[in-house]
């Protein structure tokens, strides 16, 4: 049973990644998918539906998770290449060493300096991503059946979200604060 199971999902995943793979090459035409494939054009539908949100929540993910992360090592790498840069510029007798350590140094400046102004759009993205999040906790609350229950439960939620909106600033100006001491 269990065999089964796994032998469907298998098929499932090679479907969608089919689908993928003719949506990629841009065939868009779900009726020629479903008969290339095989599978009934509802099916389709349903596999394409399920890769857009797929895509989503590896862009939220990305954005959430990843960004800062590469973010973060990109200005650390950048750190220890300005450091060796700096003490190949004071440790050379060789004035061409010097000036092409004293060249990579600028550059590494110049680079930092530039996401360092990109922060800001970094810090849009991730904005972006959570108002989606709250927009859409709005959008579907929970169910209540009393209405003083519910209007109870808004003020609330209200409060949480000026609360949660108040700590991801914190958090941010923390941020801000981490990658300028990293700078300088």
């Amino acid at each position: 049973m269990q065999q089964m199971s796994t032998n469907m999902q298998q098929q499932i995943e090679w479907r969608r990644a089919k689908v993928m793979e003719l949506l990629s090459k841009g065939e868009s035409n779900q009726s020629e998918m479903a008969r290339i494939l095989q599978v009934d054009k509802s099916i389709i539908c349903r596999d394409i539906a399920y890769l857009r949100l797929q895509a989503k929540e590896n862009i939220k993910k990305y954005i959430d998770v990843r960004l800062p992360e590469e973010y973060e090592k990109c200005l650390v790498g950048l750190t220890a290449i300005l450091r060796e840069a700096w003490n190949t510029a004071a440790n050379t007798e060789d004035k061409r060493g010097k000036i092409q350590a004293l060249s990579l140094a600028k550059e590494c400046y110049s680079m930092k300096l530039d996401l360092l102004t990109n922060a800001t759009v970094v810090d849009d993205a991730i904005r972006f991503v959570s108002q989606k999040s709250i927009a859409k906790i709005q959008l579907f609350p929970p169910t209540i059946h009393n209405k003083a229950e519910k209007e109870s439960e808004e003020s609330d939620y209200n409060g949480d979200k000026v609360q949660l909106e108040d700590e991801k600033q914190k958090e941010k100006i923390e941020e801000i604060t981490t990658t300028t001491n990293h700078v300088f």
